[in-house]
């Protein structure tokens, strides 16, 4: 175990033109223990990039998720984790035994079998959409008119959104997690309006229940009212911003190897190979704790790299090769422990059902600029594309 401090490098925020995961990702992984580097505020952070790092570092009751600890590392003053004074019911930022209540009330909502039984609104979804493709003609961005909006329109279904109110949800959540794009003013506002929102749609289940989760999460009482609007934030940016840019990328990636069309374990090699929630997973150590050997000291804020643990040659064959067949399955696109998306069995079938009946249908879709010509997104915490122009 090492106390002394390594050399310093620069936060890994996205640089334009530059392929993911970043190459310096591979040379901080053959570095022995992990790496220094400071925030955009200036505070100090530990940057883990191997993957079983990763996985020690988000299963450690040593490291927390709690940004009430000091040294936690939020990027900016709106860009990270918010505190439960700011948003109550944001609970990927609490620890157990406070996050078990939320993951234990809602964990009937994300099952397989409750995903199941929403396959076929799902795929109605996918289909009119493609439908909406068709009838504008043979060119679009699939971005505007298909990642972002099916996403959405799922996620308005599952919460009982109108699906009236989805622009207004994808304009505040794409101001949330732009970086350089939004200020902080921004992005606190957009927060604001987003919640107040909620509340009104909270009120309205209350006295008018329906078939959806909301009112099953009132009808059940384990979230308490000042919670709700938080817990229901997060899931809706949660499921909103990531599956579009999944959607997206993966679009790009199977036209890229059309050979892999139709073959659902696509999926998980595109989650894999993009892992988009790079840099989403914020830690801080409560005690003085070794990882890789190197000793990071309470109060000090660690970073765990998604994409650099889902690239790491140690456990993934050939890792920037697009390969469904690979037998190694253990991505951590989704988190790992009891952090681990909920999400994640919804994603997976939004994906499958995408990809599956967007090539069935408009089976000469293709890109209608070089791939090195699209405009991928430099600005966030999340991996994807701006615009994603196609054409059949």
């Amino acid at each position: 175990m090492t106390g002394t401090e390594p050399p310093v490098v620069g936060f890994p925020l996205r640089r334009p033109g530059e392929p993911f995961p970043p190459p310096r990702y591979e040379e901080y992984r053959q570095q022995q223990g992990l790496v220094l580097s400071y925030l955009p505020n200036g505070n100090k952070c530990w940057l883990v990039t191997r993957h079983q790092d990763v996985r020690e570092v988000l299963t450690d009751r040593r490291i927390s998720s709690n940004p009430d600890h000091p040294g936690f590392p939020n990027i900016s003053a709106t860009m990270g984790v918010p505190r439960q004074e700011q948003i109550p019911g944001w609970f990927v930022g609490l620890d157990s035994p406070e996050h078990d209540r939320f993951r234990k009330a809602l964990i009937p909502e994300f099952t397989v079998r409750r995903v199941r039984d929403m396959r076929p609104a799902i795929e109605r979804t996918v289909d009119e959409r493609i439908d909406a493709l068709l009838a504008g003609g043979n060119a679009a961005d699939l971005v505007a008119e298909f990642a972002l909006p099916v996403p959405s329109l799922v996620i308005s279904t599952l919460l009982g959104v109108p699906p009236v109110d989805r622009d207004f949800f994808e304009s505040r959540t794409r101001t949330l997690i732009a970086i350089r794009a939004s200020t902080d003013q921004q992005r606190d506002t957009a927060t604001r309006e987003l919640l107040r929102y909620i509340n009104r749609l909270v009120a309205i289940k209350e006295k008018w229940p329906g078939d959806d989760l909301i009112s099953r999460l009132l009808a059940t009482g384990a979230i308490r009212a000042q919670e709700l609007s938080g817990v229901l934030l997060l899931l809706l940016i949660a499921g909103h911003e990531t599956t579009a840019n999944n959607i997206a990328l993966g679009v790009v990636t199977l036209l890229a190897n059309p050979e892999w069309k139709g073959d659902d374990r696509a999926v998980e090699e595109t989650l894999r190979i993009h892992s988009v929630a790079d840099l989403v997973s914020l830690r801080v150590a409560v005690e003085d704790v070794e990882i890789a050997g190197q000793l990071i000291r309470a109060g000090e804020g660690i970073v765990p790299l998604v994409g650099a643990a889902n690239h790491d040659a140690e456990v993934f064959a050939c890792p920037h090769a697009f390969d469904p067949a690979r037998a190694e399955r253990h991505h951590v696109a989704f988190g790992y422990g009891v952090h681990q998306c909920l999400g994640q069995n919804l994603v997976r079938v939004e994906l499958e059902i995408a990809y599956r009946r967007l090539f069935e249908r408009i089976p000469t879709l293709e890109l209608a600029v070089p791939i090195e010509e699209l405009p991928f997104k430099y600005d966030g915490v999340l991996c994807g594309l701006h615009e994603l122009p196609v054409r059949w």
